[in-house]
């Protein structure tokens, strides 16, 4: 057996949300659209990972999810227009990632990174 793919769901009486965030804010595509549950994603060959930590490093909380972006000064632009607040960072860790924190619309904290 092989894993093909892992997903992450959330439930939300209010898809309109995860659109603005995940869609409109980090540009991923919709995938899929039943009405009632709904993918964002992108055709690109993403890499299968699951994490497990006691902390998120620096003495952060660890975060729900991790989101590795090709600019980050973009993606930082992007959340600062949205006006979603920043909770921690944008800071150079030692391990070679830059990063910061958001919670999406649900309270799900997220860390938005680019390898350096």
């Amino acid at each position: 057996m092989k894993v093909k793919r892992i997903m992450s769901n959330t439930a939300t009486p209010d898809l309109d949300r995860a659109k603005a965030f995940y869609g409109d804010i980090l540009g991923l595509e919709l995938l899929m659209d039943h009405g009632w549950f709904q993918t964002y994603g992108s055709d690109a060959k993403m890499t299968v990972q699951v994490s497990f930590g006691s902390e998120g490093g620096s003495g952060t909380p660890v975060p729900d999810l991790s989101i590795e972006v090709d600019d980050i000064q973009a993606a930082l632009a992007r959340f600062k227009e949205a006006n979603v607040p920043i909770e921690y960072g944008p800071v150079s860790e030692p391990w070679g990632v830059r990063r910061f924190y958001v919670r999406d619309p649900f309270g799900k904290l997220i860390n938005i990174l680019q390898h350096e």
